[in-house]
């Protein structure tokens, strides 16, 4: 009995915070989540997974470890491998992908400028393309990682994620996040809480700021009027960070929110588990 009770004791110190994180809604599509189970958590010591080189996040649930994988929104459907290590093994686990169809949005633009670039702005917008492609990729292990996550702002959720857009009768990327309806100037507040990874005014995103979570969770608000936050500053989850705005290629003022999961865009409203989407 004594060994049990210390057995546990010792299982408590050892689990790191993030053990006790909610977890999103699994959705094996692409631009979705994928929760893979990697064992009970009193029996293992936390595992650590991959997707190709890239590291997972591996929380728990209800006594069990998860990877939590994100998919990205051109991932082919079908099998695919994650690679884990659990106690000192080595281990590849199949999970299945399923197809998913998004809708197309059409949009015009009255600044054809965001549309057709000039070789200055193609040039600029290539280079920053690249930055935050990188920034995607970042990687900081964290103990209390929260992916439960709230709204960053107040308003009815507009643009859906994963729309086809097509810009003044051209096709573009598809639209990798959410958008919140709010006029110019509304609060907005980081998702959980997090250190500022970047801030940055882009041609696209306009003024921006990316929050890391912690072990390659970062959440993105973009078109910004005002940014209140610093590189490097920790933040708490509902704590403000920045005003609303219409930056960047825009029609109008909002907010665009993006997740961003083992560099992956994600579907931000499986996150928003504890509270109305």
């Amino acid at each position: 009995m004594m060994s049990l009770i210390l057995k546990l004791c010792l299982l408590l110190l050892a689990t790191p915070l993030v053990a006790h994180a909610s977890l999103p809604q699994a959705s094996n599509v692409p631009g979705g989540v994928a929760l893979i189970p990697l064992g009970t958590v009193i029996d293992n010591a936390q595992p650590k997974a991959w997707m190709g080189e890239q590291p997972i996040l591996v929380t728990a649930d209800k006594g069990k470890w998860f990877a939590v994988v994100g998919l990205p929104l051109d991932m082919k459907p079908g099998l695919h491998t994650l690679r884990a290590k659990l106690n000192e093994e080595s281990m590849s686990i199949a999970f299945k992908v399923t197809s998913k169809k998004y809708p197309e949005q059409h949009i015009t633009l009255k600044d054809k400028g965001k549309v057709q670039l000039s070789d200055e702005d193609l040039k600029r917008a290539v280079g920053e393309i690249a930055l935050i492609k990188k920034l995607k990729q970042h990687w900081q292990p964290s103990a209390d990682t929260d992916p439960a996550f709230i709204l960053p702002a107040k308003g009815r959720l507009s643009g859906k994620f994963g729309s086809r857009r097509v810009f003044n009768g051209q096709p573009r990327a598809p639209h990798a996040g959410i958008d919140v309806a709010v006029g110019t100037g509304t609060q907005v507040v980081a998702s959980s809480h997090a250190k500022v990874l970047a801030v940055g005014d882009y041609f696209f995103n306009g003024k921006t700021v990316f929050l890391d979570h912690g072990n390659g969770l970062i959440t993105m608000y973009c078109h910004l009027d005002r940014i209140d936050v610093n590189e490097n500053e920790t933040v708490s989850k509902g704590q403000q960070i920045a005003l609303s705005g219409k930056t960047g290629r825009a029609t109008g003022p909002h907010l665009h929110w993006s997740v961003i999961l083992n560099g992956a865009m994600v579907n931000p409203k499986l996150f928003l588990t504890h509270q109305a989407k």
